[in-house]
């Protein structure tokens, strides 16, 4: 019924219960996810894992990731996508993109990264999953020297003429748990006044919770746990619908279509709405 399209679910957060957690994600209806990778070590584990469980899943370096990254990382990735080329859970490039909120991340190296990768989804006709973290102006400008076949922009947060801009180049916008919080006024009003075509759901599970798994520093420094799961998507999925005024049985095939339409190969590995 729900299609995750972004979950980390190879993160050591769930080493300890990966089976679980995965088990509960398909009680609860989340009948497939899209694992991105961030770093080229994690390919070859990440691949594993995918084709054990039958999820998709993209290969890229994430520009947290580019500092520790050599530059014959791109030429692995090259070939770590070209090794995979007829694997049907292969979906996507990413995770890439930009992040200008974390201090001293260097940022033309960021942007060497992003644009060599944007080159290989170009060349080889794959869309990409993008990292925008402030830095959504500069990663238009990049999408325009350096087009691809459009793709999901992951967990959203910018203006409304951002949000026309990516729409423009064939990219869907990633909604999550931001979204959950009643103080995230400018968030929840963007999701309100999109077109329901723009709108796709996501869990960047084990981060961004959402607010009824948040917890505040203080409770985290005392053991409490917020790790956001899979599983949490279709109450994800509720609050859009609230936001939206739609019913949840509305809402399903408008977010499983678009997530169909970012990334195409997902046709194939998603069952049908039953």
């Amino acid at each position: 019924m729900w299609i995750d399209s972004h979950c980390h679910l190879d993160a050591p957060e769930f080493d300890a219960d990966r089976d679980a957690v995965l088990g509960a994600a398909r009680a609860a209806g989340v009948v497939q996810m899209v694992l991105p990778a961030v770093a080229v070590p994690h390919f070859a584990p990440l691949q594993r894992l995918a084709r054990a469980q039958g999820l998709a899943y993209a290969l890229g370096i994430h520009p947290l990731f580019v500092e520790q990254a050599q530059d014959e990382d791109l030429e692995r990735l090259r070939q770590a996508l070209a090794d995979a080329a007829a694997d049907p859970l292969l979906v996507a490039v990413g995770e890439i993109g930009l992040d200008h909120f974390v201090p001293g991340l260097g940022r033309e190296r960021q942007r060497h990264f992003l644009l060599a990768q944007l080159r290989l989804a170009g060349e080889l006709g794959l869309p990409v999953i993008l990292h925008t973290r402030r830095a959504l102006d500069e990663v238009l400008s990049a999408l325009r020297r350096q087009p691809v076949p459009g793709g999901i922009a992951h967990a959203f947060n910018g203006s409304a003429q951002q949000a026309a801009q990516l729409l423009a180049l064939g990219f869907r916008l990633g909604f999550g748990g931001a979204m959950t919080f009643e103080r995230a006024r400018h968030l929840r009003d963007l999701v309100r006044t999109l077109p329901a075509h723009a709108l796709v759901l996501e869990t960047d599970a084990p981060d961004i919770p959402p607010q009824w798994l948040y917890r505040r520093a203080a409770e985290r420094a005392a053991g409490a746990l917020g790790r956001n799961a899979p599983a949490e998507l279709p109450r994800i999925a509720a609050v859009l619908a609230e936001l939206r005024g739609w019913t949840l049985a509305e809402t399903a095939p408008i977010v499983r279509a678009n997530a169909l339409a970012a990334l195409p190969r997902l046709a194939a590995l998603a069952r049908p709405l039953r």
